[in-house]
């Protein structure tokens, strides 16, 4: 019997599972960012409150990929591409956990909003939730397929919806200041801008996550030269 066979082949079912995990932990932070921002958008508080109560099976998840991943690489001692592999599921899993964390802030927020009268300026916020969300799809998509040039593109594609945050909360601190009656929603919804924005950091992690499983190169803190 060839033992070599046999350990890489139990190094490949562990691994599958721990990919396996990482997935089911992204759609459970997609779920919870979309009823977050439908909550928003359709004023149901009800979706809000989804995605504050799916929080902790995500946190759940973050431990058990942890745990599972530190268990694997004691185990094999992966080298090359198995390494980075393991180490991107494992970084990967805790920027899942902070746009949960970040979606859960959102839901929190939009619930106060629902309580008070509608505000025209929140379709100011629609646009970044959408950015933002295809951001964490694609992220998921270059982990997924290992595609280090889809992961290359979303520090750009972050840098326009910081663009996008920055303008709307002008434009909501000026509204602010014109109908103070309404400053307290005003101001719940440049905090949502913020935690939008923070959502699509995270995406740009997962990316840049991928970049480095798929071709062994850190773009992280790389300096932004102009065109």
């Amino acid at each position: 019997m060839d033992s070599s066979k046999h350990i890489l082949t139990t190094f490949d079912e562990a691994l599958a599972t721990l990919r396996h995990d990482v997935l089911t932990m992204s759609t459970l932070a997609t779920r919870s960012l979309d009823n977050a921002l439908n909550g928003l958008h359709r004023r149901e508080p009800d979706l809000c409150l989804q995605t504050i109560a799916d929080d902790e099976e995500i946190n759940q998840l973050e431990k058990q990929i942890d745990q599972d991943g530190i268990d694997l690489l004691l185990r094999f001692q992966p080298v090359a591409s198995d390494l980075r592999r393991v180490v991107a599921a494992m970084k990967m899993s805790p920027n899942l956990e902070r746009i949960a964390d970040e979606s859960v802030a959102l839901a929190r927020r939009a619930r106060k909003l629902a309580q008070h009268p509608q505000l025209a300026e929140t379709e100011l916020i629609l646009p970044m939730g959408a950015h933002a969300r295809q951001m964490l799809a694609d992220g998921v998509e270059a982990y997924v397929h290992e595609d280090a040039q889809l992961g290359r593109d979303l520090k750009e594609r972050d840098k326009a919806l910081d663009a996008m945050n920055k303008q709307v909360a002008r434009r909501l601190l000026a509204r602010a200041v014109e109908d103070a009656e309404q400053m307290r929603g005003y101001i719940n919804l440049v905090f949502i801008a913020r935690h939008i924005e923070r959502i699509a950091d995270h995406a740009t992690n997962i990316g840049e996550d991928a970049v480095y499983a798929a071709a062994a190169e850190d773009i992280r803190h790389q300096p932004f030269v102009p065109e």
